[in-house]
């Protein structure tokens, strides 16, 4: 998935889950100040986000999230972890 798409899923991910319009979010949006996502929204987001991944978002991983543009960098992250994790799995 390129991070074109991964933004484009997070997008329509905060449309459905906060209501926001999409053209409101942008990678520069700051989650809290820009779209007023507190933390209970936060933890929401990331167990959606983990529907997408496959793999569970680390509080700590996510604590560092301030922008939208970090959300996306994040999930890419964790999806190159899974795929290389899936290659050095023994068949």
């Amino acid at each position: 998935m390129t991070r074109d798409q991964i933004f484009t899923h997070v997008t329509d991910l905060m449309y459905k889950l906060f209501e926001l319009e999409t053209t409101e979010i942008k990678p520069e949006s700051e989650l809290q100040k820009d779209l007023d996502i507190d933390s209970i929204d936060a933890v929401d987001l990331m167990l959606e986000l983990k529907n997408l991944t496959g793999e569970k978002v680390s509080p700590e991983a996510f604590h560092e999230v301030k922008t939208v543009q970090d959300v996306v960098i994040t999930l890419e992250r964790l999806m190159q972890e899974r795929e290389l994790n899936l290659e050095k799995t023994p068949e």
